[in-house]
């Protein structure tokens, strides 16, 4: 039996955030954070329209997030985002204490992973959810940027 919240079915969530992101000229990044089958937060990068580099899709999540429960940790919470976290992003999620982070494609020049961050001791972190639709998200955006 499939269930019907699964993390592919919340990452769909998350990269129809990523498209919103796309039209409006962003890197298309989404991000949903959800608690209890429950999403609390959606966002996208907001970098050029608030002409402010730390407005990345989990930034604005976090927040939103924080702002629905009504305290600044996330411990229960999962985040799916469609990109790899950035070392910022991380360690927002650091301090978040987020219970567990799913991202779709990996960012190996400035993700997490590769640049060494510690996320926090009780965060879970998986990747690969549905990396290649967030990935041809990404490439379509940059040859666009490009041309």
């Amino acid at each position: 039996m499939v269930l019907p919240y699964d993390d592919t079915y919340f990452m769909k969530k998350a990269l129809q955030e990523a498209e919103y992101a796309f039209e409006a000229g962003e890197v298309p990044v989404g991000a949903v954070i959800v608690v209890q089958d429950r999403i609390i937060a959606r966002a996208h990068n907001l970098t050029e329209k608030l002409n402010d580099v730390t407005a990345h899709a989990e930034m604005q999540a976090i927040t939103s997030a924080a702002n629905f429960l009504g305290g600044k940790y996330l411990k229960d919470c999962t985040l799916y985002v469609t990109l790899e976290p950035c070392q910022m992003c991380a360690g927002a999620l650091y301090w978040s204490q987020i219970g567990k982070i799913v991202y779709g494609a990996t960012d190996e020049q400035r993700g997490c992973g590769v640049m060494g961050t510690t996320l926090h001791p009780k965060t879970k972190i998986s990747g690969g959810i549905l990396a290649d639709e967030a990935t041809s998200l990404l490439l379509q955006f940059f040859a666009k940027k490009r041309k």
